[in-house]
C-alpha cells in the first residue's frame, strides 16, 4: 500500500503525466466518493501532482471506511 499515515490521515500523493490526467484521476476518484458518500480531500499542486487525503472528517481521524476508500482508489490508480 502506498498509503503512509500522518495526523490522523491516510495520505497518497501521485505523480501524473501531466494536468490532465491529473484531471482524469481525480475525476474518477470523485465517483468513487459519490458512490461510497466518503469524500476524500484531492489536491492537484505543480500541475501534474494529485495528493490524496483520506479521513473520517466527523472525527478527524482514521477508520476502517477511510481503509475500504483507499483499497477503492488503488484499483483506480493502478489503472492508471
Amino acid at each position: 500500500m502506498n498509503w503512509k499515515e500522518a495526523n490522523g490521515k491516510l495520505i497518497r500523493n501521485v505523480k501524473c503525466q501531466d494536468f490532465v490526467e491529473a484531471l482524469e484521476l481525480l475525476n474518477k476518484i470523485a465517483v468513487i466518493a459519490e458512490a461510497t458518500q466518503h469524500h476524500p480531500d484531492l489536491k492537484i499542486h505543480n500541475y501534474r501532482f494529485l495528493r490524496i487525503e483520506v479521513y473520517t472528517h466527523d472525527i478527524n481521524s482514521i477508520t476502517l471506511k477511510d481503509h475500504e476508500l483507499a483499497k477503492e482508489i488503488d484499483i483506480v490508480l493502478e489503472q492508471k
